[in-house]
């Protein structure tokens, strides 16, 4: 009886002795992208943390110090696909209650690291964000400008990303896997056009922040931005398709403003820009949005959605027929037209099973490729392919006018007259014009 007594007493003091961390490192994702490696550690609390680089030899390293802080992820199995990163071990701590992370990195780069706190799917993280080129990209950048007679550039942007997974159907389809799947094959279709060029804002598996993804197009100089998403509602009944366009007012019905509270949970999953939180230059509530150069991206972004609704509402079923509007950051170009294809309802079960089809990726993204032409092919920005190569011949339908004509190509009454040696202005459906260029 003394013996078994001596035991469990010695069992107690052992327990009490073992560290009682408060918190505890859950997981740790790496989220390499073409300018920047994210990672992400999951904790069970709030993190207290503290880091420091050491410069002066190689391997360069970055240490991060989590205090009272315990660990039950394997770093071996970590995989860090990124070129900045070569390692990610461990080292001694301060003390035994903590635990001390060292990233072995390939440049001198100025992490951020902060926290985010916990929210309908993520418990506490602490990310660290390490600027510079991490994955080599499938995209190249393209300067349109730089092409004598240039193509139409078409900026493409797969929704969500990374930590972000966007809506989840009920079958458990991440929304930013179906989007990018679509996107790559809009990409594709695009680049085997002679008229067109593709750049994909997310070509892989990572987060963009929603006004860099805008920033993007812009630094690329795009003639048109389109966004692709996957619709959700909180019940499975809603289905079809829809486009969004800018309004610089409240969303115009209860759709519009469930997708701009998505687009706000996109940013807390993905993580807060910190370096562009104080830079509004492309934010959607300043002055821009009223500025001649504005009021122009969102006409010709909306007749461009007209244009793709027509062409989807042959292959699919639309929740919408006219482009509805939404205050979203991604559509807020002060210069490039700009839209939000919901390609459709990932909560539907029906339609979820539609998205995960190959069959119905490729009909979607046609659609919108046919839909784009349509629209560059009506109003050809000048030098470009389309402009200089444009469709010739129109045939007349009912209703239309040489004033309606004159419009639709952006042309005037008095060229068509004079390339078709029309002598009034009477036309008869079915009659064959040549359309001049603009």
């Amino acid at each position: 009886m003394h013996r078994w007594l001596v035991g469990i007493l010695a069992c107690f003091a052992a327990f009490s002795l073992a560290p009682a961390h408060a918190n505890n490192i859950e997981n740790i994702r790496v989220w390499p992208a073409p300018d920047n490696t994210r990672v992400v550690f999951d904790l069970t609390e709030t993190p207290d943390f503290s880091y420091f680089t050491l410069y002066d030899t190689k391997p360069y390293r970055l240490v991060v110090d989590f205090a009272n802080t315990g660990r039950k992820v394997d770093l071996s199995k970590v995989p860090t696909d990124s070129l900045l990163i070569n390692k990610i071990r461990l080292s001694t701590p301060k003390d035994k209650n903590s635990t001390r992370i060292v990233f072995e990195l390939t440049e001198k780069v100025e992490p951020s690291v902060f926290p985010l706190a916990a929210n309908d799917r993520y418990g506490e993280r602490l990310v660290v964000d390490l600027p510079g080129s991490s994955v080599v990209r499938s995209a190249p950048v393209l300067r349109a400008s730089d092409l004598k007679e240039r193509k139409v550039t078409v900026a493409i942007d797969a929704g969500h990303g990374g930590d972000d997974p966007g809506s989840i159907g009920p079958g458990g389809t991440y929304e930013k896997h179906v989007v990018l799947k679509i996107s790559r094959a809009l990409a594709d279709m695009i680049n085997e056009d002679p008229a067109m060029q593709a750049y994909l804002i997310r070509s892989d598996d990572y987060y963009v922040g929603l006004k860099a993804r805008t920033r993007k197009a812009e630094e690329i100089k795009a003639d048109l931005l389109v966004s692709v998403h996957a619709d959700a509602f909180t019940s499975p009944q809603p289905r079809g398709a829809s486009v969004w366009v800018l309004s610089n007012r409240r969303a115009n019905n209860e759709m519009g403003r469930l997708l701009e509270d998505k687009e706000r949970l996109s940013d807390v999953l993905g993580g807060v820009e910190l370096s562009i939180q104080t830079d509004d230059t492309h934010g959607y509530l300043n002055e821009a949005l009223v500025s001649m150069s504005m009021d122009h991206a969102m006409a010709s972004g909306y007749e461009a959605a007209e244009e793709i609704i027509n062409e989807m509402k042959k292959i699919t079923r639309m929740h919408k027929s006219k482009p509805q509007h939404a205050s979203l950051a991604v559509l807020t170009s002060g210069s490039v037209p700009s839209m939000l294809v919901e390609t459709g309802f990932i909560s539907n079960p029906e339609e979820e099973r539609l998205l995960l089809s190959n069959k119905y990726q490729q009909q979607v993204a046609r659609a919108v490729y046919y839909g784009v032409r349509s629209y560059f092919t009506r109003k050809p920005p000048d030098g470009t392919y389309f402009a200089t190569n444009r469709a010739s011949k129109h045939v007349v339908k009912s209703g239309e006018s040489l004033s309606v004509l004159a419009e639709r190509y952006n042309t005037s009454v008095q060229a068509i007259k004079e390339r078709n040696k029309l002598n009034s202005t009477v036309l008869k459906i079915g009659q064959v014009l040549d359309i001049p260029s603009s």
